[in-house]
């Protein structure tokens, strides 16, 4: 799959459910609304959905959320898209928020899920009941220790919040340092209304990288792993730290991605509000050809890049739908 930019589109992020059992104040409001079960497609049809792009030529899968993890019966789906690998798809993996890890770590692995992402801000509990609005930090960092026990690598990802978190970032370069995690840091996104500007959440990643080079020495590799993160190496540490810039620097030139949501929409770009609609193609037909047309018709379409504005003289949001509703 090819796009009207000469980019092949390998990589398929699919969020399985918008539904989550935590509320960062940076991606949803406290009381949000979820998507009726009726709307969903059922898992069958999403391992449908996702053999069609393997066999399309998408490489990588990334389950998302919501949190996947909460979806029912979601490791059916994972163990059936496993058997996938090594027949067209490279790797599967997940974004998780860590809360569901310690009881499905163990069967990831055995699915064939080689190395995760988990969303972690802070290492306060404290500050981390606050950013997730309800959350615990002793249950995710069990579920971290549960997924290096299970032989999974954890990539750490912590979205940098200005007044909030900017002043532990030395702190969770020494930890993932020494449990051997990556890190990345994100720039926060204006996707959907969260109840406050977000221009009071942002800093950007510009102000992140200068502020850990006061203590570490940042070495420039050639590493990449599928998405839009660059990567140094910390000397200290010998860790890896990944910067992902959506505001101040996107990476629209070498996107290789689509995002296929729970209800078979799938958006060509997280930045933009096009999309296409899956579902009907899905269930018009046992045959896959409608789906794979609708596939290819979509791809033809996606954008060059995407539109992300934070200022407090506009909407606060860039996009309208909530982060949780596409998966990042």
């Amino acid at each position: 799959m090819i796009d009207p930019f000469g980019r092949a589109i390998t990589y398929l992020r699919v969020s399985v459910t918008d539904r989550c059992d935590l509320r960062c104040v940076y991606c949803m409001a406290e009381d949000m609304t979820f998507l009726p079960k009726a709307e969903l497609l059922s898992l069958e049809e999403l391992e449908r959905v996702c053999g069609a792009f393997v066999r399309l030529g998408v490489r990588k899968l990334r389950l998302t959320g919501g949190e996947p993890l909460v979806r029912r019966n979601i490791m059916s789906l994972i163990r059936g898209l496993g058997r996938r690998l090594g027949d067209g798809l490279d790797e599967l993996t997940l974004t998780t928020n860590g809360t569901q890890l310690a009881r499905h770590a163990a069967e990831l692995a055995d699915a064939g899920v080689k190395r995760i992402n988990v969303s972690c801000d802070t290492l306060d509990p404290a500050k981390f009941q606050a950013i997730t609005r309800w959350g615990r930090l002793d249950q995710v960092m069990a579920g971290i220790k549960a997924a290096k026990d299970a032989g999974l690598h954890v990539k750490i990802n912590a979205v940098a919040l200005k007044g909030t978190n900017d002043d532990e970032f030395d702190r969770m370069i020494e930890w993932c340092g020494a449990e051997g995690h990556d890190l990345t840091f994100i720039e926060v996104m204006p996707m959907g209304d969260i109840g406050r500007q977000r221009v009071d959440q942002y800093l950007p990643i510009s102000m992140v990288r200068a502020q850990l080079k006061k203590r570490w020495t940042l070495e420039e590799i050639d590493y990449r792993t599928g998405g839009p993160a660059r990567y140094v190496r910390v000397k200290e540490t010998g860790g890896r730290v990944g910067f992902i810039t959506p505001m101040t620097h996107n990476f629209c030139e070498s996107c290789n991605r689509v995002r296929l949501t729970c209800t078979g929409t799938l958006y060509m770009c997280l930045g933009q509000e096009d999309a296409a609609d899956l579902r009907a193609a899905v269930r018009a037909s046992e045959s896959d050809a409608p789906l794979e047309a609708a596939i290819h018709a979509a791809i033809a379409r996606k954008p060059k890049g995407h539109d992300f504005i934070i200022d407090r003289r506009h909407d606060p949001r860039s996009v309208s739908r909530h982060m949780s509703v596409t998966g990042g």
